[in-house]
């Protein structure tokens, strides 16, 4: 019986500690494939909200992760500094020769203190591939992710963009 209510625990602590990733891509019958040759801006998403709270530095946090993920696959990766419209992004993407801008968008960002409180944080950003010379969107998917329960005070959204957003990208080359 000791051992049935050890193994029981230890399940649920498993499962409450793991976090979740999803990937949903828009273009799934895309045949574009992007080349390490190829050259990318990375535009910085407006902070996210929830409620009255702006999440300072989330977006950033959110470009910086793509700048991680993209520089595994491709040699001219540069990210802004703060955000900008899209029109003025795709601009400046075009003004400096970037073959595509990639444009992330915040949907939602919940920092939540899970470890009291039992709600999870919770991300979801959608990310565009815009060819720059034609505007056009050549790709595009959402990647959300939301924090177990059995965080220890640690975790943080963009703590839950890594897997999701590697998995996009490497999909695409």
């Amino acid at each position: 019986m000791r051992i049935t209510i050890i193994l029981l625990v230890t399940a649920l602590l498993t499962v409450g500690c793991a976090d979740s990733h999803q990937l949903i891509r828009n273009n799934t019958n895309s045949v574009s494939k992007l080349t390490p040759n190829d050259s990318f801006y990375i535009a910085v998403s407006r902070d996210g909200v929830y409620g009255a709270k702006i999440y300072q530095g989330s977006g950033l946090s959110s470009s910086q992760v793509l700048h991680s993920a993209l520089s595994k696959h491709a040699r001219n990766v540069q990210s802004g500094q703060s955000f900008l419209p899209f029109e003025e992004s795709l601009k400046y993407a075009r003004d400096n020769n970037y073959k595509y801008l990639v444009y992330p968008t915040i949907l939602e960002w919940e920092d939540r203190a899970t470890e009291w409180s039992g709600i999870p944080d919770r991300v979801e950003l959608k990310i565009e591939f815009i060819q720059t010379a034609t505007g056009r969107i050549v790709e595009s998917g959402i990647v959300k992710g939301k924090s177990g329960l059995g965080t220890f005070g640690g975790d943080h959204p963009q703590d839950l963009l890594p897997i999701p957003i590697n998995e996009f990208v490497s999909i695409l080359f």
